[in-house]
């Protein structure tokens, strides 16, 4: 009778670790390539701040109004691709720094027109869902690339993250989650065998504690330092 209960016992225990490490794994996948693709984004904004920051010439714009609909929203994310003025003809949507602007914001609106007046090009613009062409010529050099693909709803997940509660829910805790992801575990297991005051336990309290107090920075150094040791 012991023998079986010992026996299932170990086997819900195998389970679990295989839930955990299945989890750990997933988590790993999905997390990892966000951290790489944002830290370039944001490394690249720094270093060419006359440029937008791109991946491989793809650039991922967040679009904030409906001149464009209905083919994109307001909220949606577009992903333009940096290709050579030359190239660029009637109908294609293009992504310019504004030149009625202040040089730094990028419009989104479909070419109406190529016009090339010795030896200079540009390009006449319009918002799909605007009466009027815009007011000034798009110059070449003004170009950011070329919309290839829309996801929908994906710039207000983006915009969120930038928020103080996105920061947290999509940057803070996973990164928590990455880097303490078997300390929490281990009290977990710890819990589950009712022995749950070891270091991993109080550890994971710390940490949990400085994140609930609104002290991230603190709450992933705690956790990274002691992971490293």
């Amino acid at each position: 009778m012991n023998v079986q209960t010992e026996k299932t016992t170990t086997g819900k225990g195998n389970i679990r670790q295989k839930i955990f490490n299945i989890a750990g794994i997933v988590l790993c996948v999905i997390l990892i390539p966000i951290l790489i693709l944002n830290l370039t984004l944001i490394i690249k904004s720094y270093v060419n701040k006359d440029k937008v920051p791109s991946i491989g010439g793809y650039m991922p714009l967040i679009v904030l109004t409906d001149s464009m609909y209905p083919e994109i929203k307001s909220g949606d994310m577009i992903i333009s691709r940096t290709v050579d003025a030359e190239s660029i003809k009637v109908g294609d949507v293009i992504s310019f720094f504004d030149p009625d602007g202040s040089g730094v914001s990028v419009v989104t609106h479909r070419v109406t027109e190529v016009i090339n007046e010795n030896g200079s090009l540009g390009f006449r613009t319009k918002g799909d869902a605007n009466n009027t062409e815009d007011r000034l010529t798009v110059p070449a050099e003004k170009l950011v690339g070329i919309c290839s693909g829309r996801i929908a709803g994906a710039g207000n997940i983006a915009m969120f993250m930038q928020t103080t509660p996105g920061l947290v829910i999509c940057v803070i805790l996973p990164l928590l989650l990455l880097i303490g992801y078997d300390i929490l575990k281990k009290a977990f297991h710890g819990i589950v065998s009712l022995q749950p005051f070891d270091e991993n336990f109080l550890m994971a309290v710390a940490t949990l504690g400085a994140a609930a107090l609104g002290d991230f920075k603190e709450a992933v150094a705690v956790m990274l330092f002691y992971q490293i040791g």
